[in-house]
């Protein structure tokens, strides 16, 4: 039959799904009715069958697969305090060692823990070691496991379902299931979700994110102060969308702290500039992302360098004897930082409208918010929602700048002074003063309290979504490192390796580790104890004339290829808080950065296998 011989469709009457069609019937009497072929199409969808194949699997596990079981040691500088007791530094204090045993005794040392059916009977220990000389090495002593290649089924599952649904909160929430039926916690509820979310850390997300810096941008949205400082430097200093993306790239290297710090300030920052000169959402996310972490491997004048310095001692290691050794040593390895420094090189050039490296994705959204002024893309679901969108100012109430950069300064000037002070930002006090200060100011200009309390309920509303999905984020990376999944791949690689193919087998490893645990510190933990003392055994083989530097690069793939897998994870709280502070749909954000984000982990690559062959 021709084409021209189909009967037309009546006038209102929707087409059946393509299961309506099949069997034997006809198009106007098909087998199955619009109501039964409605039932059964969620049966077609592939993430269905994904959620399903990865609860099989998870039970297959639990009930099928033995866990591996690891010794994982952290070895620390102990000295005599002032009464003969043995003590530890750990962030600037003197702590007192307790009950010491012999290695030889541990019932986590490695030898114990490969006896068939062993199961840990201590979460650490602290043992000590004896040299041939009587040197004594002090560590502790704690059990990881793994379910090898089963230990990434929850991160994958979590990844998959990101990239299929775009609906994090499934996503997230299919990870966390199908972990804990791989652990045998059946009751998600009870065993799962209220221990992680009863944490300090859930808890210090739903204090900063949900309370204070909800609260901080539903207050500026309702005083119009967001609006009057886009308009104060688009008066002044922003001349169109590149000076307005510039002002973005900036500030994120202002912000140099890295991490959530810095995506939230810069974010909700430049949001409405951005917004008022047509930057694309896209872009404004992967600017502020991208400028984040790798300026703070760069600008190392935060909290870091202290973090890091206690994972990556070894013993007999000359430069990397001291807490001052290991902190001059992470300085010194800044210029090998090849993929944080390419990253902020990515997003200045972005912002200077040099798209050329930014991928299509990118250039496709540029063009898009430059010709029709759509800031999303058609059908994004932006995480920040309609009530952070506008500005609600009252009636006679008359909105100024200051009201905007006064908090602002505030919050900065806590944030650093904290820092400076302590060693540590104290981002709530910041916050929470910043969020103090715009209240009174508005009560102060004349705003009524009625009008200011309906500004912060607004801000917490804007921000609910994402403060969830940041938790179950928390829940996700925490099932992913019971399970093992970063020690499995750390287990999987660190074999026979060629001392010029070491920094990129270290790059890759933590850069897939980070992006199926959504976290670049947590891959720290886990990967500077194994990577560092690996890297100096290799470092003592023949055509190494330089071991220190050759174990600089080293600790840079490491340092940097986690950054490259936090900001591109969908699971990731520096991609989600990133998304929601820029009004960017959350797997826009991922697929539009994760293009040009590679483009520069690959060239790294590049550089440290060459800095490995000719420099070390």
């Amino acid at each position: 039959m021709s084409d021209n011989s189909r009967p037309e469709k009546s006038p209102g009457v929707e087409p059946f799904t393509r299961i309506g069609e099949a069997g034997t019937g006809t198009l106007e009497q098909p087998d199955l009715s619009p109501e039964q072929a409605a039932m059964l199409d969620p049966l077609l969808k592939p993430s269905l069958w994904l959620i399903v194949v990865g609860l099989i699997c998870a039970l297959y596990v639990h009930f099928n697969i033995d866990s591996h079981w690891l010794e994982q040691k952290t070895v620390y500088q102990v000295e005599q305090g002032a009464e003969g007791q043995l003590v530890y530094s750990h962030r600037g204090k003197q702590i007192e060692l307790p009950n010491v045993v012999p290695y030889e005794r541990s019932p986590l040392r490695q030898e114990a823990l490969d006896v068939p059916g062993a199961q840990p009977t201590l979460g650490q220990q602290w043992v000590v070691e004896f040299a041939d000389d009587g040197t004594p090495t002090y560590s502790t002593l704690s059990a990881t496991r793994h379910f090898g290649f089963w230990s990434l089924l929850p991160a994958l599952v979590a990844v998959s379902l990101c990239l299929l649904t775009r609906e994090p909160l499934t996503a997230l929430l299919g990870g966390i299931i199908v972990g804990a039926f791989l652990l045998g916690r059946f009751d998600i509820t009870d065993e799962v979700l209220i221990p992680n979310l009863a944490t300090d850390s859930a808890a210090g997300v739903l204090m900063l994110y949900l309370w204070l810096l909800g609260g901080l941008m539903g207050i500026w949205s309702r005083t119009g102060a967001a609006q009057a400082f886009a308009t104060f430097m688009t008066q002044h200093f922003v001349r169109g969308p590149r000076s307005a993306k510039l002002v973005a790239w900036l500030l994120g290297a202002l912000f140099f702290q890295g991490g959530t710090m810095s995506t939230v300030l810069v974010g909700s920052t430049v949001k409405p500039l951005a917004d008022q000169n047509k930057v694309s959402h896209e872009e404004l996310a992967y600017i502020v992302d991208s400028t984040a972490s790798p300026i703070a491997s760069i600008l190392a004048f935060n909290a870091w360098p202290a973090y890091v310095q206690a994972l990556i001692f070894v013993p007999g290691v000359a430069f990397l004897a001291t807490e001052a050794d290991r902190i001059a040593f992470f300085f010194s390895s800044i210029p090998f930082s090849f993929y944080g420094i390419l990253a902020v090189t990515g997003t200045l050039l972005l912002s200077l409208d040099i798209d050329r490296f930014a991928g299509k994705g990118l250039r496709e959204a540029r063009k898009r918010a430059r010709e029709t002024g759509a800031l999303d893309a058609p059908g994004a679901s932006p995480l920040s929602a309609r009530e952070l969108q506008e500005s609600r100012v009252p009636a006679g109430y008359s909105p100024h700048v200051l009201e905007f950069l006064v908090p602002l300064i505030v919050l900065i000037s806590i944030a650093i002074g904290s820092f400076i002070v302590g060693g540590t930002p104290k981002v709530n006090w910041a916050f929470g003063a910043a969020l103090m200060v715009s209240a009174f100011s508005a009560l102060f200009r004349g705003m009524s309290l009625g009008n200011l309390i309906e500004g912060f309920g607004d801000g917490l509303k804007g921000v609910v979504v994402a403060s969830v999905i940041l938790m179950l984020a928390i829940t996700v990376g925490a099932i992913s490192k019971e399970v093992g999944a970063g020690q499995y791949m750390v287990d999987l690689l660190g074999q026979s390796i060629p001392f010029w193919a070491l920094p990129v087998i270290l790059q890759l490893l933590t850069m897939v580790t980070a992006f199926s645990t959504g976290t670049s510190w947590g891959t720290y933990a886990i990967t500077f104890p194994l990577a560092m003392p690996l890297a100096w055994v290799i470092a003592q083989q023949p055509g190494i004339e330089n071991p220190m530097l050759y174990m600089s690069i080293c600790f840079a793939a490491v340092l940097n290829g986690s950054v490259y897998g936090d900001h591109c994870s969908p699971i990731s709280d520096t991609t989600i808080l990133s998304s929601m502070t820029t009004g960017c749909d959350l797997m826009d954000h991922v697929k539009t950065q994760i293009a040009p984000a590679t483009l520069a982990a690959a060239s790294a690559g590049v550089l440290w296998t060459l800095s490995a062959l000719f420099l070390a």
